[in-house]
C-alpha cells in the first residue's frame, strides 16, 4: 500500500472487502462499476454497501445538485492556492472541503487537478496549479492529505497529459518517455507516494496512441505496478468508450450512468468470453476498498472515525486567508519616498476605483468546478467597507465583455418545472439565468421522464437606462418574454462542437433588444421545452437566459474614470478576463485582455502616477502598460471573499503572500510553447522537457515576470546558505520595518551547464528543487532547513526505461525567484 505500514484497520477493511465481494454475482459486480446516475454508484444492501457519492470539488463542493438552494464555500482558484507556495495551507483548504463534503453527503471529491501549465493558452489552467511538476506535486499532496484527513476521498486528475482543451475528447498527445516521466507523470507519482490518494481520474485524451481509459501501461504497469496505487480509477465523464478496452486497461468505474460501457455490457462481455471475470473482481475490490475507506461498507472501519475528524473550520475566514496569501504583487514602485502599496493610511487619502470587474467580480473560473457561494465580496464591496466614508469613488471605466453573458446582476429568478399537461412539478431559486441539471440534479419532486418544460421566471431591475439585449443558449424550443411581451420564439438544434458538452449547451445567441429604465423592474421569462435526444448518454437539462446591458461609448466610460482618477491620491483599476475568453472547454488564442481595459489603464496612468492595477484572471495575460503604472497585483480568481482580501492587502492590514507558479510573458509571441491545436488528430509535445521557465531560460528570452516572483511589504537579506546533496539550510533576516513572510526557493543547477558538457544529457539550466515559507519580525533572523530529494538529481533514461542519477557537480541556489537568486553553494552528487 504505497509503502505505508499495514495496520489492523487496513486488514479489517480488506477482510470486509473480500467478504462482500464473495457475496456478489456477476451482474451485481458489473452494475457496481457503472454509475447509477451522474454522481453516484448503486447501493447493494445485501452486502451492506451504501451508495457512494462523488462531486466536483477543486474550489468548493458542488454536491449532487447544481443549485443555489444549498450554497457552497467558494475558495480561490487552484492557481491561487498554488501561488501561496504553502502545502500546509493547501491541507487546511482540503480539510475545509472535506467538511463541506460531509455536510452535503459527498464521499469522494473529483479533485485536485494536477495537469501542468504546458502553454499559457491552455483554457483550463486556472484549475491546475503550476508549470512546475515538483511544486504541483507538493501543493496537490497537501490538498489530498487535507481532504482525506476529513474522511473524504480524492480523485487526482486528469491522468495524464490533459494539458489543453482543444479536441480534448479525441486528441492523441504524443509525448516521449522522458518528458512524460519527468514532467507530466511526476505530480501524480509524488501524490500517490506521499499522500496515498484513494482515487485517480482517467482523462479524455489519448497518450501515444492509446486512450487513457484503456491505457494498460500507464494505469496497470506504472500507476498500480511501479507506484503501488491501490485506489480506484474512474473515467472522466463520458471518457470510457470501450467495454473490453477499459476493463483490460485497468479502468474500475465508467461514469456517468446509467448508460455506460460497463453494467450490462460488461457482464455480457464476460459471458461471451471476451473478459476474464477476475478482472471484474479486481475492479470491484478497488471500489469496495474506497467504500470501506469512506465508511459506507458495513463491517469495515472508515479510515477516519467520526471522533477523529479535524476541528471545524470557518469557510469564509479560510477563503479570505487563502486569497490574500495568494495575491502576487509583481510591481510596487517607490515614488515620493514611499511605495505605491500599501495605501497611505491617512484618513484623507482618496481612492478612485474603476473597472467593471471591481463591481461584478469574477471569483471562479467556470465549467465543472462552478459552485454557488453564499455570498460574494467584490473589490468595490471590500474597499467600501475598509476605507473611510467619502474617500472612495467608483466608475465603470471599461467593461471586459461586450458579449452576452448569463443573466445575473439585477435578475431575481426561479426555475419552474412543469409536466406536459401544465402541472407544476417543482421549483427552485437560481442565482443566475443558467441551469445545468444532469441526471438527478432536478429539483425535489421532479423526475426526468415526467418533465416537459422548464421556465426561468422572475424580474429584472436594470442598473442603467437604455437598450438591453436579451439572448438564449440551449437546444430545443425556447420562448423568451420581457415585460409581458414575447420578444422571441424558436428552436435551436444540437451544436456542431467536437466537445459534446459544448455541443449540448449550444451557442450564445442574441434574440432582441428592449429599452428599459434604470431602477424600473420588469417581468422576464425564458421557457424551454425539454428536448429528448435518442441515444444520449445521460438525461440533462442545460440552457441559459443571457443579457447584455446598454453599450455606452468606450471613450466616454474611460473619460469618466480618468476624471475621477485625476484628482485622487491613488487610482485602482481592476481588469479581468471573461468566461468567453478563459474557461473550461476551449483554449485561448490570445493573451490580450478583452474589451477596452488596456486603454483604460493607459489613460488612468497618464493622469495619476499612483495607479495600481489589480489583475483578476486565472492565468497569464499580456500587460502592455506594466512599466507605466505604480503597482501591479495579480488576484487570480479569488473566491467568495476576494474583495475583502483585496482590501486587506491594499490597505496594508495584510501582506500579499503569493509567488508566481507560472511564467508571465511580455507578449504571446515570446512564449516558447504555444501549440495546443492537434494536426490530424495528434498533438506532438516536441519541446520535450522544456516547458515553462525551463523553456524560457533555454530560449534566452526575458519574460514580464519570472517563475517564483512576488513582492511583499518588507525586505529580506539572505545571509547564509549551507548545503549538501540531501538538504540546504538558509538563514535570512527581515530588514524591513514590519513583520513579513518570505518564500525561500531552492534551485538546482548542474555545473558546468549541460550545454557545455559533450555528450551530457540535455537538461534545463536549473530547476526547482525545494522551497519553504518563513516568518520574522523587523530585524529578526530566521533559519530554515529544506530537504532535497534524490529525484532532483535524476533523469528518466529512455534506453534503460528507468530513473538514472546523474553524478557530478551541482550548485544549490537560494533566492526569491528563478531570476533573483541571492546565495549559492556547491554540492557533489
Amino acid at each position: 500500500m504505497t509503502g505505508a505500514p499495514i495496520t489492523r484497520a487496513d486488514q479489517a477493511r480488506e477482510a470486509a472487502v473480500e467478504a462482500a465481494l464473495g457475496k456478489l454475482d456477476l451482474d451485481d459486480k458489473a452494475r457496481l462499476l457503472a454509475g447509477q446516475d451522474n454522481w453516484s454508484l448503486p447501493a447493494l444492501p445485501e452486502i451492506g454497501l451504501a451508495s457512494l457519492v462523488m462531486s466536483d470539488g477543486p474550489i468548493g463542493v458542488r454536491g449532487v445538485r447544481w443549485t443555489a438552494d444549498d450554497p457552497s464555500v467558494a475558495l480561490p482558484s487552484p492557481t491561487a492556492l498554488a501561488a501561496t507556495w504553502d502545502p500546509e495551507l493547501a491541507r487546511r483548504a482540503g480539510r475545509l472541503l472535506a467538511q463541506e463534503a460531509r455536510r452535503k453527503g459527498v464521499h469522494v471529491l473529483l479533485a485536485p487537478t494536477v495537469n501542468l501549465h504546458r502553454s499559457p493558452l491552455g483554457g483550463r489552467h486556472f484549475e491546475a496549479y503550476s508549470e512546475d511538476p515538483y511544486l504541483t506535486g507538493e501543493i496537490g499532496t497537501g490538498y489530498v492529505l487535507g481532504v482525506q484527513d476529513g474522511g473524504v476521498g480524492t480523485t487526482v486528475k486528469h491522468f495524464v497529459a490533459n494539458d489543453a482543451e482543444t479536441d480534448r475528447f479525441t486528441v492523441d498527445n504524443i509525448v516521449a518517455p522522458r518528458p512524460l516521466r519527468e514532467l507530466y507523470l511526476a505530480p501524480f507519482e509524488a501524490i500517490v507516494k506521499n499522500a496515498h490518494p484513494w482515487g485517480i481520474m482517467a482523462a479524455y485524451n489519448q497518450v501515444n496512441g492509446h486512450s487513457m481509459t484503456e491505457h494498460r501501461y500507464l494505469q496497470n504497469e506504472v500507476l498500480r505496478g511501479e507506484w503501488g496505487f491501490d485506489g480506484y480509477i474512474v473515467s472522466d465523464w463520458l471518457a470510457a468508450r470501450s467495454t473490453t478496452g477499459a476493463i483490460l486497461g485497468g479502468l474500475d468505474v465508467a461514469m456517468p450512468g446509467p448508460r455506460t460501457v460497463y453494467g450490462q455490457a460488461l457482464a455480457a462481455a464476460v459471458r461471451a468470453g471476451e473478459v476474464e471475470e477476475s478482472l471484474v473482481d479486481d475492479a470491484v475490490r478497488n471500489v469496495l476498498r474506497l467504500a470501506a475507506r469512506v465508511g459506507v461498507l458495513d463491517n469495515a472501519p472508515a479510515v477516519v472515525a467520526p471522533s477523529a475528524l479535524p476541528a471545524p473550520l470557518d469557510g469564509g475566514a479560510l477563503a479570505r486567508e487563502v486569497a490574500r496569501r495568494s495575491f502576487v504583487l509583481v510591481r510596487n514602485e517607490v515614488r515620493d519616498g514611499r511605495p505605491a502599496l500599501p495605501l497611505d493610511p491617512a484618513g484623507t487619502h482618496t481612492v478612485a476605483l474603476s473597472g467593471a470587474a471591481a463591481r461584478d467580480a469574477r471569483i471562479l473560473g467556470g465549467g465543472s468546478a462552478t459552485v454557488f457561494p453564499p455570498h460574494t465580496v467584490s473589490p468595490l464591496d471590500g474597499l467600501t467597507a475598509a476605507l473611510p466614508e467619502g474617500t472612495l469613488s467608483y466608475s465603470v471605466g471599461a467593461d471586459p465583455s461586450d458579449q452576452l453573458g448569463v443573466a445575473a446582476k439585477g435578475f431575481a429568478l426561479r426555475a419552474v418545472c412543469r409536466a406536459a399537461d401544465g402541472r407544476e412539478l417543482g421549483t427552485t431559486d437560481i442565482p443566475s439565468g443558467m441551469v445545468q441539471w444532469v441526471g438527478a440534479d432536478l429539483p425535489d419532486g421532479v423526475v426526468y421522464d415526467e418533465l416537459h418544460s422548464v421556465e426561468f421566471t422572475g424580474t429584472f431591475t436594470p442598473r442603467e437606462s437604455g437598450d438591453h439585449t436579451f439572448g438564449t443558449r440551449g437546444i430545443g424550443p425556447l420562448v423568451l418574454t420581457v415585460g409581458g411581451e414575447k420578444i422571441w420564439e424558436g428552436e435551436e438544434s444540437l451544436g456542431i462542437s467536437t466537445d459534446p458538452f459544448n455541443a449540448f449547451f449550444g451557442e450564445r445567441l442574441a434574440r432582441a433588444q428592449v429599452t428599459l429604465l434604470e431602477g424600473e423592474s420588469v417581468d422576464v421569462s425564458l421557457r424551454l421545452t425539454v428536448p429528448r435526444l435518442p441515444g444520449a448518454p445521460m438525461d440533462a437539462v442545460a440552457f441559459s437566459l443571457l443579457h447584455l446591458g446598454p453599450q455606452r461609448d468606450p471613450e466616454d466610460l474611460i473619460a469618466e474614470a480618468v476624471e475621477a482618477a485625476r484628482t485622487a491620491d491613488t487610482a485602482v483599476v481592476v481588469v479581468a478576463t471573461t468566461t468567453a475568453v478563459e474557461s473550461e472547454g476551449f483554449d485561448r488564442t490570445s493573451l490580450e485582455l478583452p474589451g477596452h481595459q488596456n486603454a483604460l489603464v493607459a489613460a488612468v496612468a497618464a493622469v495619476n502616477p499612483n495607479t495600481v492595477v489589480v489583475v483578476n484572471t486565472g492565468s497569464p495575460v499580456e500587460l502592455p502598460w506594466r512599466d507605466d503604472v505604480a503597482a501591479v497585483l495579480l488576484s487570480w480568481f479569488p473566491g467568495q471573499e476576494g474583495g475583502a482580501a483585496l482590501a486587506d492587502v491594499l490597505t496594508g492590514a495584510e501582506e500579499p503572500g503569493g509567488r508566481l507558479t507560472t511564467t508571465w510573458p511580455v507578449a504571446l509571441a515570446d512564449v516558447p510553447v504555444t501549440d495546443t491545436t492537434p494536426a490530424d488528430g495528434q498533438l506532438h509535445y516536441t519541446e520535450g522537457v522544456f516547458i515553462g521557465y525551463r523553456a524560457w531560460e533555454r530560449a534566452g528570452t526575458a519574460p514580464a515576470y519570472p517563475f517564483g516572483h512576488g513582492l511583499g511589504y518588507t525586505d529580506w537579506e539572505y545571509e547564509t546558505l549551507d548545503a549538501t546533496a540531501d538538504r540546504a539550510t538558509v538563514t535570512l533576516r527581515n530588514t524591513g520595518a514590519r513583520p513579513g513572510r518570505e518564500t525561500v526557493q531552492l534551485y538546482l543547477a548542474p555545473t558546468p551547464a549541460p550545454g557545455d558538457v559533450p555528450d551530457a544529457p540535455e537538461r534545463p539550466v536549473r530547476w526547482l528543487a525545494g522551497f519553504a515559507s518563513v516568518e520574522a519580525g523587523p530585524g529578526e533572523s530566521v533559519e530554515v532547513t529544506i530537504p532535497l530529494r534524490a529525484r532532483a538529481f535524476e533523469i528518466w533514461d529512455e534506453r534503460e526505461n528507468a530513473w538514472a542519477a546523474i553524478p557530478g557537480a551541482y550548485e544549490i541556489q537560494a533566492g526569491r525567484s528563478l531570476t533573483d537568486r541571492r546565495l549559492s553553494a556547491p554540492v557533489q552528487r
